[in-house]
């Protein structure tokens, strides 16, 4: 029997981290207010980061840092202060791009698991191998690699390998890419990223300035380097077999529905292989979850094929799901079956419900009661992050997630 891959969920933020913990990840990958790649994506205080790791710790989850910016001379200064802080609260391992970056690591926290980010390019056996020798514990590949690649990669090299099975997709390679540093001048390798790639685009000739022509057809622009989004679980079983240590899903800057979702999803899917490999199917119910949080049209990305024109989409940058995400789940009493929710979208009485559990199955329900913290009867909470009660049908633990299905037609 091959050994299980780690699962490993993104966290943007402390709930985040809460969510991908309790719905089932191995570990979690986050930053720190600075030398990350997510800048924007609310990260953690070197407060929190202790927080985080301890909270991660108590759950037996391992938590990994992002060091992973291509700094600049001005940004060497503060760095060995951090990497010290890191240490010291007993983070599992950091994720870094840059060799200099790299070399400081192994020089001054010697002791500290290092992992080689995506940013670093690495799409051969050749290259891995030389991180080995440097002394990284693991490798991430690069998300342009084929399946048949990958195998190879894991034939040639005695290294952990981490690979990506699920969210956005950079138009650039492996996120090297300057075009938010020409619009907005904020560097996309250095954290701060605008996504310039999601935004609207249109052909101008230059003797016509103020003339936009539609690259497509499509009369309001076109986006010409919207790629889909990645989704490996039809295809689990390949990924499982090819061999790789770690399985990644991106999204530290996607919402607290999106880490649950995804990572209970793939948390039932690889434990069912684990269960019975030889009769392994992926089932409808873990895609349909895939299906409930934001996301653009999925893809494989470059597992099977090179992309083509099919793997973006010209028409429009908006995103699909098939529920809302409505209230979340702070405390439960068992003697009364009432829950303190708070409110993340319109919610009213009589609406049905799914009630969407860290363990355990999702049931349905309908809106039968509700009151407001002091006790009177409400018929909605509209307000945001409003806290109310209300009547559970079954049981119910902190950050159970209560969600609806998305009306047809509604944004």
């Amino acid at each position: 029997m091959r050994k299980k891959p780690e699962l490993l969920a993104p966290a943007g933020n402390m709930e985040k981290l809460k969510m991908a913990v309790l719905y089932g990840a191995d570990a979690v990958y986050l930053g720190g207010k600075a030398f990350g790649l997510r800048a924007l994506g609310g990260n953690f205080s070197l407060t929190e980061l202790k927080e985080a790791v301890d909270f991660a710790h108590s759950h037996r989850c391992r938590v990994y840092v992002t060091v992973n910016i291509f700094p600049h001379n001005s940004d060497m200064e503060k760095l060995p202060e951090y990497l010290r802080y890191l240490n010291s609260i007993h983070v599992d391992a950091l994720l870094v791009a840059d060799l200099g970056v790299f070399m400081m690591c192994r020089n001054l926290i010697p002791e500290m698991e290092l992992h080689i980010s995506t940013q670093a390019n690495n799409t051969n056996w050749a290259a891995v191998n030389a991180w080995k020798a440097l002394g990284a514990k693991r490798v991430v590949l690069a998300r342009e690699m084929s399946l048949e690649e990958i195998r190879e990669i894991r034939t040639r090299c005695d290294v952990d390998l981490e690979m990506f099975i699920h969210g956005a997709m950079c138009i650039s390679y492996s996120g090297r890419c300057l075009l938010s540093n020409y619009f907005t001048g904020r560097d996309s390798n250095r954290g701060s990223c605008a996504q310039s790639c999601r935004w609207k685009y249109a052909l101008v000739e230059e003797t016509r300035p103020g003339q936009y022509f539609p690259i497509a057809e499509d009369e309001q622009g076109t986006y010409i380097m919207n790629s889909k989004d990645m989704c490996l679980m039809p295809y689990l079983r390949d990924v499982i077999e090819s061999g790789v240590d770690s399985l990644k899903i991106e999204g530290r800057m996607k919402s607290v529905h999106y880490v649950a979702s995804v990572v209970k999803a793939y948390r039932m899917a690889i434990d069912s292989y684990f269960e019975d490999p030889d009769h392994f199917l992926v089932r409808q119910e873990w895609l349909d979850e895939l299906e409930k949080v934001s996301h653009r049209t999925y893809t494989t990305g470059f597992y099977y094929h090179r992309p083509s024109e099919k793997d973006q989409i010209y028409s429009r940058t908006s995103y699909d799901q098939t529920s809302d995400f409505v209230g979340l789940v702070r405390a439960y009493d068992e003697k009364t079956g009432w829950a303190v929710i708070e409110q993340r979208n319109h919610i009213k009485e009589g609406q049905e419900i799914e009630v969407f559990r860290p363990s355990g199955p999702s049931y349905r329900q309908q809106i039968d009661g509700m009151l407001d913290m002091d006790g009177f009867p409400i018929h909605a909470a509209p307000h945001p992050q409003q806290m109310f009660r209300m009547k559970m049908s079954y049981p119910v633990t902190p950050y159970t997630i209560l969600r609806r299905d998305k009306e047809p037609g509604s944004a």
